[in-house]
């Protein structure tokens, strides 16, 4: 699907004074600046500022997790008047309602990461990121291919109103049940396909990296029987020490077939982590190529450009047996 930028938007950026003579100022809005994954994004965004000539790239974001922060600074920036906005909602459903501001205002507005909900898509041009109902598919296959007869499990997530994530359960809730579990994130799996979910998952996290690994120490310690633990996001691997110390009891399960644990991202300290054994599998998005691509797109809207809807940038799967060569 392709979408063309109204004429009217182009006259409403052409009177805030920053037209394309004096060049653009593109936000990248993430859902946190504390985020190893979004500093990637950043730096993909930084890396086409130096290629356009006439494109600055403001990124900011809270300091972390933090919906009404987040929901403030992009509020901000439409006051502003910056040239467009590319931003991660973390809450989907408010973040739709401050864009009717940028929408009046006249300025460009895409997605990136996650997107808004369905009925609020009218108010950006276009998402750029991951499939991520097919992250949800792929860190199942993983899962399934290792335990072809089912099991139990537990499914950690990142906020529970953001909209990448929810897409992301349903996506694992979906493939693992072999049917269509409903409306984003899906409902609890309770043998379906084989696969029942244990009690009190999934674990809500909102990116927290200290609390998912608290909360992944928590279910295994309680469940000792638990055949996989899927996490939505790299939270649960971010802080190398914490992370390797967690899994490590439960290596030898790992290696003989009995536990698997996947986890969303392939950052750094993940695809280590699952080189030496600490995990299963890994579903990698492409942050830096998100970030770069953003300020292209903006351009080309604000341009009068005509874009496509949505813009993937492709996924990474990696096992225990590709984990050196599985990231392109």
């Amino acid at each position: 699907m392709k979408r063309l930028l109204a004429t009217t938007m182009i006259a409403t950026v052409a009177l805030t004074g920053m037209a394309a003579a004096e060049g653009y100022t593109f936000a990248l809005v993430p859902k946190a600046m504390n985020n190893p994954f979004f500093d990637l994004a950043r730096d993909g965004c930084y890396q086409a500022q130096e290629e356009l000539a006439d494109v600055t790239c403001e990124y900011i974001g809270p300091g972390e997790h933090t919906e009404l922060e987040q929901i403030q600074i992009v509020q901000d920036l439409i006051t502003k008047g910056v040239d467009g906005i590319a931003v991660a909602p973390s809450n989907a459903p408010a973040m739709g309602k401050v864009l009717k501001d940028a929408e009046a205002a006249g300025i460009p507005v895409i997605t990136w990461d996650s997107d808004l909900l369905p009925e609020d898509a009218g108010l950006r041009t276009t998402y750029v990121g991951t499939n991520n109902y097919d992250i949800g598919v792929n860190l199942a296959k993983l899962v399934m291919a290792r335990h072809p007869d089912g099991g139990t499990i537990c499914l950690q997530t990142g906020g529970a109103a953001a909209a990448n994530h929810n897409e992301r359960l349903k996506g694992a809730r979906d493939t693992l049940s072999g049917m269509d579990t409903g409306t984003p994130p899906g409902k609890a799996l309770a043998g379906e396909g084989g696969w029942t979910e244990v009690s009190g998952c999934p674990l809500i996290t909102n990116d927290d990296g200290n609390v998912a690994v608290q909360g992944m120490s928590d279910v295994l310690a309680a469940n000792s029987d638990l055949t996989a633990f899927l996490s939505t996001g790299a939270f649960t691997q971010w802080f190398d020490n914490a992370y390797r110390s967690a899994a490590e009891p439960y290596k030898a399960k790992m290696d003989a077939g009995e536990l698997t644990i996947v986890v969303a991202d392939t950052l750094p300290m993940q695809l280590a982590q699952t080189k030496d054994g600490l995990g299963n599998g890994l579903v990698g998005q492409r942050p830096w190529e998100m970030g770069y691509k953003a300020m292209f797109v903006l351009k080309d809207i604000a341009e009068g450009k005509e874009v496509e809807s949505p813009i993937y940038t492709g996924l990474d799967v990696c096992d225990n047996t590709n984990v050196d060569t599985c990231v392109k």
